[in-house]
């Protein structure tokens, strides 16, 4: 059974006090707080078992190796890849698309279309932008409706034979918005596109199988999936990452070096250049292994709960407009008042206490679709409580009071 309570004990950073008052964290869309099994782990490896990967002959480098390996393994199987050759620990994210963009992107001409939606967070758009620059090609939009949802009439018009790459969101980092996947990628390779899937909300949100989804590619971060900064995940079917040159040059990413000619480690050390983030990949090997632990439809349900109540809440204020309506949406709110500056409540909540994000999000085109400067976000994690959605409200209550 899912026990929030129990979940909360194993997060020490849940018992801070923030002025004086107690800790409500809403968020973690921007990265969530971390389990005791995580921090635990990474003590444990600097203090005990701490040496680079892949070059030792002694011990302590055998056993860090074998369990970065290991973590790969578990990667592999809860995104449902079918091999850990398919599976490149990164640095986040936004590197795992940059390598796509590099190394995919050698194969892309100036004849050739790129389509990303405007629903995209940065990282999904400025890679993009910056190989249309170097090789000609075509960036168009996907847009979105004004409810949040995906405009697929316009998606489909989109699509063509000189679409080469279409970069979409598993969950949209604002509007909470989580498109057809399925659909968007079948509908993609029909015309010969392979699919960038952002899966940094969408990872912490549902259930993912790549297998499944048939995705090209697929992107995360450990830090929004409660493990540490600096570790991400790509996923790439293995037949594409063969045929791709590697992204970086280094150590660890070659077979052979001379001045003469160097060959490439196999899969997926070919794009693993340098010292890996061991550690990081260890500790989100135990993050994940921590989400596994966890009542998987009871969360579900938890999250659906926080959500339906923190907009019924807060749609009886005044002046409040919520962006991002799509059925199915995940657990995460955004919103303005009308007069009220998006940075002066949030600096108002955080005073009685309450973490939310406020400005543009890393999504700027999500902006300016409503016409706005920025927004508040309220973002919904596991250990969060309807007790808290109560703390939000009031909070929100009395910055309204005394910015009006």
């Amino acid at each position: 059974m899912f026990d929030v309570d129990a979940i909360r004990r194993e997060f020490p950073i849940l018992q801070t006090k923030v002025h004086g008052k107690d800790l409500v964290y809403l968020d973690s869309g921007a990265t969530a707080q971390k389990p005791l099994v995580v921090i635990e782990k990474i003590t444990s490896l600097y203090s005990s078992c701490n040496a680079n990967i892949h070059r030792g002959a002694h011990y302590m480098s055998g056993k860090v190796t074998e369990e970065y390996e290991q973590a790969r393994d578990t990667v592999r199987d809860f995104i449902g890849a079918r091999s850990t050759k398919s599976i490149v620990f990164t640095s986040g994210a936004t590197a795992s698309i940059n390598l796509v963009a590099n190394s995919f992107g050698s194969f892309i001409s100036y004849k050739d279309e790129i389509l990303v939606s405007e629903m995209e967070h940065h990282s999904n758009i400025v890679p993009w932008q910056l190989l249309c620059a170097r090789t000609g090609a075509t960036l168009k939009v996907i847009p979105f409706l004004d409810n949040g949802e995906i405009d697929m009439n316009a998606y489909s018009t989109l699509l063509n034979s000189d679409t080469k790459i279409v970069a979409i969101t598993q969950a949209s980092n604002v509007l909470g918005t989580m498109p057809d996947l399925k659909n968007i990628i079948t509908m993609a390779h029909e015309v010969g596109a392979k699919v960038m899937v952002d899966g940094c909300q969408g990872i912490v949100h549902s259930t993912t199988d790549v297998t499944d989804l048939d995705c090209d590619f697929y992107a995360f971060s450990g830090h929004k999936l409660y493990a540490p900064t600096g570790i991400g995940v790509l996923y790439g079917k293995e037949e594409l990452l063969e045929e791709m040159p590697p992204y970086m040059g280094g150590g660890d990413m070659v077979a052979r070096v001379s001045f003469e000619t160097t060959t490439y480690a196999a899969l997926p050390l070919k794009f693993e250049a340098g010292t890996s983030n061991y550690i990081g990949a260890i500790a989100l090997s135990e993050a994940i292994k921590f989400v596994k632990g966890i009542d998987k439809e009871g969360a579900e349900s938890h999250l659906h709960s926080l959500l339906t109540y923190a907009t019924t809440l807060l749609s009886t204020i005044d002046g409040l407009t919520i962006y991002g309506q799509a059925e199915g949406k995940c657990s995460i709110i955004s919103f303005n008042i009308d007069g009220v500056h998006p940075y002066d409540l949030a600096l108002l909540l955080d005073k009685q206490g309450v973490a939310v994000r406020s400005g543009t999000h890393c999504a700027e085109p999500i902006m300016k679709h409503y016409s706005i400067s920025g927004s508040v976000r309220a973002s919904f994690a596991i250990y969060n409580t309807k007790e808290e959605v109560d703390m939000l409200f009031k909070a929100v209550e009395v910055a309204v009071n005394m910015l009006k």
